[in-house]
């Protein structure tokens, strides 16, 4: 990644125009070659940028920019548009690149690896006499999140979603049809546990057998204890 801090104007050209007055800012370039125009303010969002696919070139300013005091102009070209931005560099006060590396990408609190870790610690949220067989069970298609037995010594395949929508129900029905295929699990009913379920994923669900739990996530960690609640 490129870092320049310098004082800029900043022209987009294409679908709609903008324009930037001269002044301070920061100009990121991405390894994924996006350009973006900060200032330091408005959060996170940037005043101006260019998404790839798109290539970018330094140019030699006309005579007139020159009397006006621009050092060099970035032309980024967007590949599949007429979309341009153009940057006149008036003064660079910063000028940098960092090797960062792959990213490993954001790991959220209450992601599904944490609630299938957390409902398998605790499966008896599923039902009085649950118990646990396994977490990612395999199957020919994928692993099944969580393989317990209920009470009655049933088979029950989990899938477990942040937030269950109709794709979970398909998912967990495949898994269903195929692991009632073993005579060694069958009959294997299934749950659909979630922090949030869609009515129609509900709906679906339980129009093929598949019972829905909604999963409270400070309860499992144990911050939340919902028995002693007043309200």
């Amino acid at each position: 990644m490129r870092l320049v801090i310098a004082r800029c104007s900043v022209d987009y050209e294409g679908r709609l125009q903008a324009h930037l007055p001269l002044a301070t800012r920061l100009l990121l370039v991405k390894a994924d070659g996006s350009v973006l125009v900060h200032s330091d303010g408005g959060s996170y969002k940037p005043l101006n940028w260019m998404s790839p696919p798109c290539a970018m070139s330094e140019v030699v300013p006309q005579e007139h920019e020159i009397a006006e005091g621009v050092e060099s102009i970035w032309v980024v070209q967007h590949a599949k548009s007429d979309d341009r931005l153009r940057v006149r560099l008036h003064e660079v006060l910063h000028d940098s690149a960092h090797e960062l590396g792959v990213d490993p990408g954001l790991v959220k609190d209450g992601a599904e690896t944490h609630l299938q870790r957390l409902l398998a610690e605790h499966i008896t949220t599923l039902g009085d006499g649950y118990t646990l067989v396994g977490r990612e069970h395999m199957t020919a298609i994928g692993p099944v999140d969580i393989l317990c037995r209920d009470a009655s010594g049933a088979s029950v395949a989990v899938e477990i979603k942040r937030r269950g929508d109709i794709d979970g129900v398909e998912q967990l029905t495949r898994y269903l049809e195929l692991m009632n295929r073993d005579p060694h699990l069958a009959p294997v009913v299934g749950v659909l546990a979630a922090q949030e379920i869609k009515p129609q994923a509900r709906t679906l669900a339980t129009d093929r057998g598949i019972r829905c739990v909604t999963l409270d996530y400070d309860a499992l960690k144990g911050i939340d204890d919902v028995g002693s609640r007043l309200f």
